[in-house]
């Protein structure tokens, strides 16, 4: 039998770039496999269902959380998002590492479930280049973006929660940091 995958969990504020990253991981490193959330938002332009998210009812969310399918689960923003459990605990049977791109509080859920999961935080450069990142997006109105930053602040606190904390400053210098990580 194989070794389990190691369980990479990446984690950080909005507008730190996360997206970004795992983006680049699924285009530069096919050897890492990352995990899609579930989530009751709906897709915005561009996105794929299977593919960015599964987009879920309320009530197939209520039935994944009710059935315990779900490695962790939180609400953000006005909509939950979740790990589906069987999809990740499959693929790490096979020996291959697993990314999930969750926010803190399902970061944390992890923690308490899988032991010997791999917490990074993913923090900005600066408190400045965050509110530019999330000013520069154009894809919220000014409320929403006043109340990811105050979140924000609150996230960025909880850095010293996690194993590795990685600024986001070159996104490829992240992304091969967080293969080695994968790698063990």
């Amino acid at each position: 039998m194989s070794a389990v995958g190691r369980l990479i969990v990446l984690s950080g504020p909005s507008g730190v770039g996360k997206t970004t990253v795992v983006r680049h991981l699924r285009a530069s490193s096919p050897d890492l496999w990352v995990s899609v959330s579930a989530t009751t938002r709906f897709p915005r332009p561009g996105e794929t269902d299977g593919v960015n998210y599964l987009f879920v009812t309320d009530e197939q969310f209520d039935r994944l959380v009710a059935d315990g399918d779900l490695l962790e689960w939180a609400e953000y923003a006005g909509n939950r998002y979740g790990t589906p459990r069987q999809p990740v605990e499959a693929v790490r049977q096979t020996g291959t590492p697993v990314l999930l791109e969750i926010e803190i509080e399902g970061a944390r859920q992890v923690r308490a479930r899988v032991p010997d999961a791999v917490l990074v935080f993913l923090a900005p450069p600066s408190h400045e280049v965050l509110v530019d990142r999330l000013r520069g997006r154009g894809t919220e109105p000014d409320d929403v973006v006043a109340a990811r930053l105050q979140r924000a602040e609150a996230e960025l606190a909880a850095a010293d929660e996690f194993d590795e904390v990685i600024v986001n400053d070159d996104i490829r210098q992240v992304a091969d940091r967080l293969v080695a990580l994968a790698a063990g």
